[in-house]
């Protein structure tokens, strides 16, 4: 964490340099006064400046960013890391993802972007009063992939529907589980539920008359 120390007649005077120096706001700085200013005796003998510490104070959004960056740096892709924080809600950041890799950063059906998502969760609220939801996209994947999770929950409710018969999914994540759930409970001749443990847990679909 970057820190400076200064010296001035007076506390504010120090903290002014400080701010200065490390160019933020009063906002963005964690300020310790490490000694009071001192007029001594008769205000000539003994006189002591103000002496200040002044830190930035961390910023999970920022951190996470240069957390993305760096891991694409190591290995060589070029990607760039777009930050999009809605203002309606400050405890959820986007990072959304452009390059010509985005194959490789995607993954199969998301797995090496759910995996980054899940890393930089872990690096932006490591050291945070509160929690970040932290949503990692690559040029619109989530979206596309939502939709196509909910045209095949509509088709498998369907095929439960015909055949009377339970159908299984392959093992999904928690957000991806999440929306096939969503998109079944829409559909009162069907009902979905998971089984399993991570990472292997499935989604069940079956007719709601099934015993």
């Amino acid at each position: 964490m970057q820190s400076v120390r200064k010296e001035g007649k007076t506390v504010e005077k120090a903290i002014s340099k400080a701010l200065e120096k490390l160019n933020i706001t009063r906002e963005e700085a964690e300020i310790t006064v490490l000694q009071e200013n001192n007029r001594g005796l008769f205000g000539i003998i003994g006189n002591k400046d103000a002496l200040v510490e002044v830190k930035a104070k961390p910023d999970p959004v920022k951190t996470g960013k240069e957390f993305l960056e760096a891991v694409f740096v190591y290995t060589s892709l070029y990607v760039q890391v777009e930050v999009i924080q809605e203002e309606t809600n400050s405890e959820q950041v986007k990072y959304n993802l452009s390059s010509p890799d985005l194959g490789i950063i995607i993954g199969h059906r998301g797995e090496t972007l759910d995996a980054l998502q899940y890393l930089s969760s872990l690096v932006i609220n490591k050291n945070t009063d509160h929690y970040y939801r932290v949503i990692l996209d690559a040029e619109g994947y989530r979206d596309r992939r939502k939709q196509t999770l909910i045209r095949l929950a509509k088709k498998l409710a369907r095929k439960a529907i015909k055949t009377g018969r339970r159908v299984v999914l392959e093992p999904m994540p928690p957000h991806e589980r999440r929306i096939i759930h969503i998109t079944i409970k829409k559909d009162r001749r069907v009902k979905s539920y998971s089984q399993g443990k991570e990472p292997f847990r499935k989604v069940t679909i079956e007719t709601a008359a099934h015993e």
